[in-house]
């Protein structure tokens, strides 16, 4: 994801080695070009022209990124244009020897396993073809035979988008040093609800400058609270995000240059909320002269909401990445077992310098193995999210595995440590990383196989690591959902020893305790967590609860009147605590309660009941 350019030294073209095309073809207009147009020929190569036979290879596999149009939004993905004879000819040498070599046009996964949406693969055909024209001299032939040259789309690739939304601020991407990560914050001022189906993103800058960038979505507004300055974003490749565990990434929200935008098909678009940021991970490079990128992403709406929810889950084993200098073929895996039966969609693998080939495939439950991607030459500059023509249906009990193998030599001519040095897992791009994210859609479509299916991944991790903290709490408020207390116990009991002081912890392992009957410890955790957080309402409210049931009401009215206080517009709230007042004799203040309420709902029937029931018990009717 981090890599920085390399110089293969192809003669004068450096650019196809700096800035080639990428894996995705973008959208253009004019003549559908098919590569079995461009079939072996076996005339004498003097037959062959541009215009017949090299011109539909090029438009179809070269020109979404070698083009010239400025207008385009995939202006600068590749520094030279590849559109008419003579840019051809200038190049053709160079050009053959990075067909010849597959160097150009990248696309990583091997054929027969997998078959891709755009895949971006010559035929042994079409290689030949330009390896005979060019040693014949490369004639242009006729200008009848020459196709109409693509068109591609200026400004936003799928139209106009039905929201724009532009980064507050621009950065400033310096001419040289380390690769930056940026966070660019957005907020889409939505008044309610839009189901988007496509994003798009336009860099604000030279196309050179960035690598790629992810779109995650804040649905809790807490990426804010990481900015200096209003509008400023912040730096990093990790996103410190909240999230509820019920909240389950479903969708790749991925760009690079020269990639076609995703649209997702009917009934799978996925819900934006009105409160919900849009934060922009995004990877810029220097590029030997300083450029200032301030970007904006396009939304596509649809009214037609999602029908389909599908999940990504990770498979990845960066704490096994301790590469040894010098180690040609270091192996990390890998692997998850099915609980349900899914679709999988899509899939996106990612390492960085020292990967070399990686393979991911499924060993069903009879044996059999049925391969999603393999890619023997890892190259990070053309990672990207692939596609599957076809779902590829995998039952449940399957074993998901993932290998990927690296080379920390000499020999390697990414490495970037010359002489070879340890490399460890990490976040840096100087770091490596292990990782196969995968796009499910379960067969059985209730919430439920979601929740399911995540908790398994979250046990995965748990077994993996023993100091995840994150994944414990995760499992923990997941197997209290599904109804599991007993295994929550067990859970959150090693979240709350690996982060004693984390309050919401001692309040989901409060409630696992209530849930198998242990009243005492319960109550234990919950007073644990409001000294810890002595302002969170929602702990203080926990608290109140568990007391009453308990049987402890003195101290349950004094965390109510706190819980009150705090939340002064609180109909219900009120509500409640004017039910348990005048239940245990405290029939005046209970009436106060009830006219708060009122006060604030004039209609609430259950204040107005309330307030009755109390004033007959004070004689005061």
């Amino acid at each position: 994801m981090y890599a920085k350019i390399i110089l293969f030294g192809i003669g004068t073209v450096m650019g196809l080695a700096l800035f080639a095309a990428r894996p995705q073809a973008a959208l253009f207009s004019g003549p559908a070009i098919s590569s079995h147009a461009t079939v072996a020929r076996t005339q004498n190569s003097s037959t062959l022209t541009f215009g017949r036979d090299i011109a539909p290879t090029i438009y179809e596999h070269c020109a979404s990124c070698h083009h010239s149009d400025r207008d385009s939004a995939l202006r600068g993905a590749a520094p030279f244009s590849l559109l008419t004879y003579e840019d051809v000819k200038r190049r053709a040498v160079d050009i053959e020897k990075a067909t010849r070599s597959r160097f150009m046009p990248p696309w990583l996964p091997e054929p027969a396993y997998g078959d891709f949406v755009g895949e971006n693969r010559l035929s042994e055909s079409q290689i030949r073809m330009i390896s005979e024209w060019v040693r014949g001299g490369a004639p242009e032939g006729p200008a009848s035979e020459l196709p109409a040259a693509p068109v591609f789309a200026g400004g936003w690739q799928l139209g106009q988008p039905d929201l724009i939304l532009d980064a507050e601020r621009a950065i400033t991407v310096p001419a040289s040093g380390s690769d930056v990560f940026w966070n660019f914050i957005l907020s889409p001022g939505l008044k309610s609800a839009r189901y988007v189906r496509a994003i798009e993103v336009h860099p604000g800058s030279d196309m050179s400058v960035i690598h790629h960038a992810n779109v995650v979505v804040d649905r809790a507004g807490s990426a804010r609270r990481e900015e200096a300055v209003r509008g400023g974003g912040f730096p990093g490749m990790d996103i410190p995000l909240e999230h509820s565990p019920f909240d389950i990434p479903g969708h790749f929200l991925f760009w690079k240059p020269g990639g076609a935008p995703w649209v997702e098909p009917d009934g799978l678009a996925w819900r934006l909320d009105p409160e919900a940021d849009l934060v922009l991970n995004a990877h810029f490079m220097p590029m030997g002269m300083a450029a200032e990128a301030k970007p904006s992403i396009g939304l596509y709406f649809t009214d037609k909401s999602p029908e389909r929810f599908p999940l990504l889950i990770e498979l990845e084993n960066d704490d096994a990445l301790d590469i040894p200098a010098g180690d040609r073929d270091f192996v990390v895996g890998d692997d998850f077992r099915l609980p349900r039966d899914v679709d999988v969609l899509a899939v996106y693998p990612h390492a960085h310098y020292l990967g070399r080939a990686m393979d991911a495939y499924a060993t069903l439950p009879d044996g059999q193995r049925k391969w999603l991607i393999r890619i023997r030459d890892w190259n990070p500059d053309w990672q990207a999210v692939y596609h599957y023509r076809a779902a590829v249906f995998l039952p449940k009990g399957s074993m998901i595995s993932m290998r990927w193998r690296y080379d920390n030599s000499g020999e390697n001519p990414r490495n970037p440590n010359s002489p070879a040095r340890r490399v460890l897992g990490g976040n840096q791009a100087a770091d490596e990383m292990a990782h196969l994210w995968l796009q499910l859609l379960p067969r059985d479509g209730d919430a439920d196989a979601r929740i399911e299916i995540e908790a398994a991944l979250l046990r995965h991790r748990v077994e993996k690591y023993r100091d995840d903290f994150d994944a414990r709490i995760s499992l923990g408020a997941l197997l209290l959902a599904r109804l599991e207390p007993a295994g929550a116990v067990a859970v959150l009991r090693e979240a709350v020893e690996l982060n004693p002081r984390h309050e919401e912890a001692r309040r989901f392992l409060g409630a696992a305790l209530e849930a198998v009957g242990r009243f005492p410890e319960a109550i234990e955790q919950w007073r644990t967590a409001v000294s810890l957080k002595p302002d969170d309402l929602q702990g203080r409210l926990d608290l109140a609860r568990a007391l009453v049931r308990a049987g402890k009401i003195e101290e349950a009215l004094e965390n109510f009147r706190w819980v009150t206080e705090g939340s002064p517009r609180e109909a219900d709230l009120r509500d409640d605590f004017g039910e348990l007042l005048l239940q245990y004799g405290h029939a005046a203040e209970a009436i106060q309660q009830f006219d708060a309420a009122l006060a604030i709902a004039p209609s609430q029937e259950r204040a107005l009941r309330g307030r009755e029931l109390a004033i007959s018990r004070t004689h005061l009717r």
